[in-house]
Protein backbone atom coordinates (compact mmCIF):
# COMPACT_ATOMS: atom_id res chain seq x y z
CA UNK A 1 0.00 0.00 0.00
CA UNK A 2 0.63 3.61 -0.58
CA UNK A 3 1.74 5.03 2.62
CA UNK A 4 2.39 8.58 3.67
CA UNK A 5 3.96 9.69 6.93
CA UNK A 6 4.26 13.52 8.02
CA UNK A 7 4.02 15.23 11.30
CA UNK A 8 6.52 14.80 14.31
CA UNK A 9 5.42 15.70 17.59
CA UNK A 10 6.83 16.75 21.04
CA UNK A 11 4.87 17.20 24.16
CA UNK A 12 5.80 19.78 26.69
CA UNK A 13 3.90 22.13 28.44
CA UNK A 14 2.99 25.01 26.98
CA UNK A 15 -0.28 27.26 27.48
CA UNK A 16 -2.43 29.54 25.57
CA UNK A 17 -5.89 30.77 25.94
CA UNK A 18 -6.44 31.79 22.20
CA UNK A 19 -6.43 29.48 19.14
CA UNK A 20 -3.04 28.22 18.36
CA UNK A 21 -2.14 26.83 14.97
CA UNK A 22 1.32 24.15 15.79
CA UNK A 23 1.51 23.37 12.07
CA UNK A 24 0.67 24.55 8.99
CA UNK A 25 1.65 23.88 5.20
CA UNK A 26 -0.01 24.60 2.03
CA UNK A 27 2.94 24.03 -0.15
CA UNK A 28 2.32 27.69 -1.45
CA UNK A 29 5.89 28.55 -2.27
CA UNK A 30 6.95 25.94 -4.91
CA UNK A 31 9.71 24.23 -3.92
CA UNK A 32 11.14 25.50 -0.83
CA UNK A 33 8.98 22.73 0.90
CA UNK A 34 11.93 20.27 0.50
CA UNK A 35 14.08 22.52 2.93
CA UNK A 36 10.88 21.75 5.67
CA UNK A 37 10.40 17.88 4.54
CA UNK A 38 12.53 15.13 4.82
CA UNK A 39 12.38 11.97 2.41
CA UNK A 40 12.99 9.00 4.71
CA UNK A 41 16.01 7.09 3.20
CA UNK A 42 15.13 3.54 4.78
CA UNK A 43 15.20 2.08 1.27
CA UNK A 44 16.48 2.45 -1.53
CA UNK A 45 12.94 2.16 -3.86
CA UNK A 46 10.99 4.72 -1.68
CA UNK A 47 8.89 6.29 -3.92
CA UNK A 48 9.37 9.84 -4.60
CA UNK A 49 6.63 13.39 -3.82
CA UNK A 50 5.96 15.58 -6.91
CA UNK A 51 4.52 19.04 -5.96
CA UNK A 52 1.00 19.55 -8.53
CA UNK A 53 -2.36 20.16 -8.55
CA UNK A 54 -2.75 17.15 -10.58
CA UNK A 55 -4.73 16.94 -13.66
CA UNK A 56 -7.97 18.65 -12.45
CA UNK A 57 -8.06 21.34 -9.81
CA UNK A 58 -9.97 24.29 -8.78
CA UNK A 59 -7.14 26.66 -8.05
CA UNK A 60 -3.78 25.60 -10.29
CA UNK A 61 -1.68 27.60 -7.46
CA UNK A 62 -3.90 26.80 -3.87
CA UNK A 63 -4.34 23.00 -4.64
CA UNK A 64 -0.81 22.31 -5.45
CA UNK A 65 0.16 19.61 -2.86
CA UNK A 66 2.57 16.78 -2.62
CA UNK A 67 1.67 13.82 -5.34
CA UNK A 68 2.58 10.27 -5.03
CA UNK A 69 4.42 9.70 -8.50
CA UNK A 70 5.22 5.65 -8.88
CA UNK A 71 2.77 3.21 -8.97
CA UNK A 72 3.67 -0.02 -6.80
CA UNK A 73 5.83 1.85 -4.04
CA UNK A 74 5.66 3.18 -0.45
CA UNK A 75 5.80 6.72 0.41
CA UNK A 76 7.50 8.40 3.70
CA UNK A 77 8.41 12.04 4.81
CA UNK A 78 7.53 14.10 7.09
CA UNK A 79 8.08 17.74 9.05
CA UNK A 80 9.00 19.02 12.46
CA UNK A 81 6.76 21.66 14.35
CA UNK A 82 7.22 23.58 17.71
CA UNK A 83 6.54 21.18 20.77
CA UNK A 84 2.97 21.89 22.19
CA UNK A 85 0.82 20.65 25.32
CA UNK A 86 -2.73 19.55 24.80
CA UNK A 87 -3.28 19.60 28.51
CA UNK A 88 -6.47 20.94 29.29
CA UNK A 89 -7.71 21.83 26.06
CA UNK A 90 -8.20 20.39 22.58
CA UNK A 91 -5.94 19.27 19.63
CA UNK A 92 -7.06 18.87 16.15
CA UNK A 93 -5.38 17.09 13.26
CA UNK A 94 -6.36 18.15 9.65
CA UNK A 95 -5.21 17.34 6.00
CA UNK A 96 -7.07 17.02 2.62
CA UNK A 97 -6.46 13.53 0.06
CA UNK A 98 -7.23 13.41 -3.21
CA UNK A 99 -7.21 10.23 -5.33
CA UNK A 100 -7.41 11.58 -8.76
CA UNK A 101 -6.13 7.83 -10.14
CA UNK A 102 -9.14 5.88 -8.72
CA UNK A 103 -7.31 4.36 -6.53
CA UNK A 104 -7.14 0.29 -6.15
CA UNK A 105 -5.24 -0.05 -3.14
CA UNK A 106 -3.74 2.55 -0.84
CA UNK A 107 -3.14 4.42 2.46
CA UNK A 108 -3.29 8.05 2.43
CA UNK A 109 -3.13 8.87 6.41
CA UNK A 110 -0.52 11.06 8.87
CA UNK A 111 1.52 9.62 11.69
CA UNK A 112 2.32 11.88 14.66
CA UNK A 113 5.94 10.32 15.76
CA UNK A 114 8.08 10.91 18.96
CA UNK A 115 10.40 14.29 18.50
CA UNK A 116 13.42 11.51 18.81
CA UNK A 117 12.58 10.46 15.56
CA UNK A 118 15.23 9.68 13.01
CA UNK A 119 13.24 11.26 10.05
CA UNK A 120 16.19 10.32 7.69
CA UNK A 121 15.71 6.36 8.57
CA UNK A 122 12.02 6.74 9.27
CA UNK A 123 10.05 3.45 8.02
CA UNK A 124 6.49 1.50 8.65
CA UNK A 125 7.68 0.00 11.66
CA UNK A 126 8.86 3.19 13.66
CA UNK A 127 7.39 4.09 16.96
CA UNK A 128 3.92 6.39 16.58
CA UNK A 129 1.54 8.14 19.06
CA UNK A 130 -0.94 8.42 16.52
CA UNK A 131 -2.44 7.22 13.04
CA UNK A 132 -4.95 9.10 10.94
CA UNK A 133 -6.51 9.16 7.40
CA UNK A 134 -8.49 7.29 5.02
CA UNK A 135 -7.39 3.29 3.87
CA UNK A 136 -8.41 2.01 0.64
CA UNK A 137 -7.82 -1.80 -0.95
CA UNK A 138 -10.08 -3.25 -3.29
CA UNK A 139 -14.06 -3.26 -2.64
CA UNK A 140 -13.82 -4.51 1.37
CA UNK A 141 -11.23 -2.02 2.93
CA UNK A 142 -12.23 2.00 2.74
CA UNK A 143 -12.09 3.04 6.03
CA UNK A 144 -10.73 5.80 8.01
CA UNK A 145 -8.18 5.13 10.35
CA UNK A 146 -8.08 6.17 14.10
CA UNK A 147 -4.69 4.40 15.86
CA UNK A 148 -3.14 5.35 18.95
CA UNK A 149 -0.19 3.90 20.07
CA UNK A 150 -0.49 3.11 24.07
CA UNK A 151 1.84 1.55 25.77
CA UNK A 152 3.90 0.21 23.32
CA UNK A 153 0.56 -1.38 21.58
CA UNK A 154 -1.69 -0.09 18.77
CA UNK A 155 -5.16 0.35 19.83
CA UNK A 156 -7.43 0.46 16.44
CA UNK A 157 -10.38 2.43 17.18
CA UNK A 158 -13.51 -0.10 17.21
CA UNK A 159 -15.96 1.71 15.00
CA UNK A 160 -15.98 1.33 11.33
CA UNK A 161 -15.58 5.29 9.66
CA UNK A 162 -16.63 5.01 5.66
CA UNK A 163 -13.47 6.93 3.67
CA UNK A 164 -14.22 8.84 0.67
CA UNK A 165 -13.51 6.49 -2.74
CA UNK A 166 -14.08 9.05 -5.11
CA UNK A 167 -11.67 10.76 -7.18
CA UNK A 168 -12.11 14.62 -5.71
CA UNK A 169 -10.22 16.30 -2.99
CA UNK A 170 -11.84 15.95 0.55
CA UNK A 171 -10.63 17.22 3.95
CA UNK A 172 -10.20 14.55 7.14
CA UNK A 173 -10.39 16.36 10.48
CA UNK A 174 -9.77 14.63 13.72
CA UNK A 175 -10.86 16.27 17.32
CA UNK A 176 -9.00 14.84 20.23
CA UNK A 177 -10.72 16.87 23.63
CA UNK A 178 -9.84 16.82 26.92
CA UNK A 179 -12.94 15.81 28.60
CA UNK A 180 -11.91 12.70 27.14
CA UNK A 181 -14.13 12.35 23.86
CA UNK A 182 -13.38 12.90 20.22
CA UNK A 183 -14.82 13.45 16.55
CA UNK A 184 -14.06 12.37 13.29
CA UNK A 185 -15.03 14.93 10.79
CA UNK A 186 -14.88 14.35 6.47
CA UNK A 187 -15.36 17.57 4.24
CA UNK A 188 -16.15 19.67 7.67
CA UNK A 189 -19.22 16.81 8.16
CA UNK A 190 -19.20 15.29 11.60
CA UNK A 191 -18.57 11.18 10.82
CA UNK A 192 -18.22 9.77 13.97
CA UNK A 193 -17.55 10.68 17.17
CA UNK A 194 -17.58 9.55 21.32
CA UNK A 195 -15.50 8.53 24.14
CA UNK A 196 -11.75 7.52 24.11
CA UNK A 197 -12.58 4.93 26.67
CA UNK A 198 -15.21 3.39 24.85
CA UNK A 199 -14.10 3.05 21.39
CA UNK A 200 -10.69 2.00 21.60
CA UNK A 201 -9.06 -0.83 24.49
CA UNK A 202 -6.57 1.71 26.05
CA UNK A 203 -7.82 0.23 29.99
CA UNK A 204 -8.53 -3.24 31.26
CA UNK A 205 -11.75 -4.90 30.62
CA UNK A 206 -14.21 -4.27 33.04
CA UNK A 207 -15.52 -7.73 33.62
CA UNK A 208 -13.04 -10.58 33.51
CA UNK A 209 -13.11 -14.24 33.34
CA UNK A 210 -13.43 -16.12 36.63
CA UNK A 211 -10.89 -18.39 36.59
CA UNK A 212 -12.73 -20.74 39.29
CA UNK A 213 -15.64 -20.96 36.44
CA UNK A 214 -16.24 -24.80 34.95
CA UNK A 215 -18.16 -26.05 32.10
CA UNK A 216 -21.06 -28.08 32.37
CA UNK A 217 -20.55 -31.80 32.37
CA UNK A 218 -22.63 -31.79 28.89
CA UNK A 219 -21.31 -28.59 27.33
CA UNK A 220 -20.20 -28.75 23.52
CA UNK A 221 -17.09 -27.01 22.72
CA UNK A 222 -18.12 -26.98 18.55
CA UNK A 223 -18.93 -23.46 18.05
CA UNK A 224 -21.42 -24.51 14.74
CA UNK A 225 -22.69 -27.98 14.53
CA UNK A 226 -23.63 -28.93 10.80
CA UNK A 227 -27.28 -29.90 10.06
CA UNK A 228 -27.63 -33.25 8.37
CA UNK A 229 -30.85 -32.04 6.55
CA UNK A 230 -29.33 -28.91 5.38
CA UNK A 231 -29.25 -28.78 1.62
CA UNK A 232 -28.16 -26.01 -0.52
CA UNK A 233 -30.78 -23.66 -2.27
CA UNK A 234 -30.93 -23.97 -6.16
CA UNK A 235 -29.43 -20.53 -7.25
CA UNK A 236 -26.21 -20.77 -4.90
CA UNK A 237 -23.33 -19.26 -6.40
CA UNK A 238 -19.87 -20.63 -5.93
CA UNK A 239 -17.01 -18.18 -4.48
CA UNK A 240 -14.79 -15.80 -7.25
CA UNK A 241 -11.37 -15.69 -6.72
CA UNK A 242 -10.75 -11.98 -7.22
CA UNK A 243 -6.72 -11.06 -7.49
CA UNK A 244 -5.72 -8.06 -5.27
CA UNK A 245 -5.25 -4.97 -7.21
CA UNK A 246 -2.58 -2.86 -8.62
CA UNK A 247 -1.55 -0.03 -6.74
CA UNK A 248 -1.76 3.44 -8.42
CA UNK A 249 0.17 6.53 -7.88
CA UNK A 250 -1.33 9.72 -8.04
CA UNK A 251 -2.25 10.30 -4.63
CA UNK A 252 -2.51 14.33 -3.82
CA UNK A 253 -1.64 15.51 -0.09
CA UNK A 254 -2.11 18.84 1.11
CA UNK A 255 -3.64 21.46 3.67
CA UNK A 256 -1.71 19.93 6.86
CA UNK A 257 -2.72 21.57 10.19
CA UNK A 258 -2.60 21.07 13.78
CA UNK A 259 -4.47 23.46 16.39
CA UNK A 260 -5.99 23.47 19.82
CA UNK A 261 -9.30 24.65 18.39
CA UNK A 262 -12.05 22.85 16.31
CA UNK A 263 -13.15 26.31 15.02
CA UNK A 264 -10.38 27.43 13.66
CA UNK A 265 -9.70 24.20 12.19
CA UNK A 266 -13.23 24.16 10.10
CA UNK A 267 -12.20 27.83 9.53
CA UNK A 268 -8.80 26.77 7.81
CA UNK A 269 -10.41 23.45 5.81
CA UNK A 270 -13.28 26.39 4.75
CA UNK A 271 -10.36 28.80 3.19
CA UNK A 272 -8.30 26.00 1.47
CA UNK A 273 -10.81 23.05 0.53
CA UNK A 274 -14.12 24.83 1.15
CA UNK A 275 -12.89 27.83 -1.36
CA UNK A 276 -11.44 24.94 -4.41
CA UNK A 277 -13.89 22.23 -3.85
CA UNK A 278 -16.48 23.69 -6.23
CA UNK A 279 -14.30 24.66 -8.99
CA UNK A 280 -12.10 21.49 -8.62
CA UNK A 281 -15.16 19.45 -9.56
CA UNK A 282 -16.62 21.57 -12.47
CA UNK A 283 -13.43 21.25 -13.88
CA UNK A 284 -13.69 17.21 -13.70
CA UNK A 285 -16.83 17.14 -15.00
CA UNK A 286 -15.82 18.87 -17.84
CA UNK A 287 -12.91 16.60 -18.43
CA UNK A 288 -15.16 13.72 -18.21
CA UNK A 289 -17.76 15.33 -20.45
CA UNK A 290 -14.90 15.62 -22.82
CA UNK A 291 -13.55 12.11 -22.49
CA UNK A 292 -17.14 10.85 -22.81
CA UNK A 293 -18.15 12.86 -26.11
CA UNK A 294 -14.63 11.50 -27.78
CA UNK A 295 -15.74 8.03 -26.65
CA UNK A 296 -18.81 8.16 -28.10
CA UNK A 297 -16.84 9.64 -31.32
CA UNK A 298 -14.59 6.71 -31.07
CA UNK A 299 -17.72 4.11 -30.96
CA UNK A 300 -19.27 6.00 -33.60
CA UNK A 301 -15.95 5.68 -35.86
CA UNK A 302 -15.57 2.10 -35.16
CA UNK A 303 -19.37 1.68 -35.41
CA UNK A 304 -18.77 2.98 -39.23
CA UNK A 305 -15.78 1.09 -39.93
CA UNK A 306 -17.49 -2.18 -38.86
CA UNK A 307 -20.56 -1.73 -41.16
CA UNK A 308 -18.07 -0.08 -44.17
CA UNK A 309 -16.26 -4.03 -43.57
CA UNK A 310 -19.47 -5.75 -43.04
CA UNK A 311 -20.61 -3.98 -46.41
CA UNK A 312 -16.88 -4.71 -48.50
CA UNK A 313 -17.79 -8.10 -47.06
CA UNK A 314 -21.17 -8.45 -48.20
CA UNK A 315 -20.37 -7.25 -51.79
CA UNK A 316 -17.48 -9.33 -51.52
CA UNK A 317 -19.48 -12.53 -51.10
CA UNK A 318 -22.10 -11.41 -53.42
CA UNK A 319 -19.23 -11.01 -56.40
CA UNK A 320 -17.93 -14.43 -55.26
CA UNK A 321 -21.04 -16.21 -56.02
CA UNK A 322 -21.57 -14.43 -59.01
CA UNK A 323 -18.88 -15.63 -60.20
CA UNK A 324 -19.26 -19.33 -59.05
CA UNK A 325 -22.73 -18.67 -61.04
CA UNK A 326 -21.31 -17.56 -64.03
CA UNK A 327 -18.62 -20.74 -64.17
CA UNK A 328 -21.43 -22.69 -63.33
CA UNK A 329 -23.15 -21.24 -66.85
CA UNK A 330 -20.46 -22.07 -68.72
CA UNK A 331 -19.25 -25.86 -67.69
CA UNK A 332 -23.17 -26.73 -68.66
CA UNK A 333 -22.90 -24.74 -71.73
CA UNK A 334 -19.59 -26.74 -72.70
CA UNK A 335 -21.37 -29.85 -71.32
CA UNK A 336 -24.48 -29.09 -73.56
CA UNK A 337 -22.11 -28.37 -76.56
CA UNK A 338 -20.20 -31.46 -76.52
CA UNK A 339 -23.51 -33.38 -75.97
CA UNK A 340 -24.79 -32.33 -79.28
CA UNK A 341 -21.61 -32.95 -80.82
CA UNK A 342 -21.69 -36.38 -79.92
CA UNK A 343 -25.37 -36.76 -80.81
CA UNK A 344 -24.63 -35.42 -84.25
CA UNK A 345 -21.55 -37.73 -84.28
CA UNK A 346 -24.09 -40.92 -83.65
CA UNK A 347 -26.50 -39.92 -86.79
CA UNK A 348 -23.40 -39.95 -89.05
Amino acid sequence: KMQIFTVVAVVVAVCSVHAKVYFREEFLDGDEWRSRWVDSKHKSDYGEFKLTAGSFYGDAAKDKGLQTSQDARFYATSARFEPFSNEGKSVVFQFTVKHEQKIDCGGGYIKVFPADLDQADMHGESSYYLMFGPDICGYSTKKVHVIFNYKGKNHLIKKEIKCKDDELTHLYTLILNPDQTYEVKIDNEKVESGSLEEDWDFLPPKKIKDPEAKKPEDWDDRAKIDDPEDTKPEDWDKAENIPDPDVKSGTIFDNFAITDDAKEAEEIGNETWGVTKDPELKMKQEQDDVKRKEEEERNKAQESEDADADADADEEEEEEEEEEEDTKDDVEEELSESDEAAKQKDEL
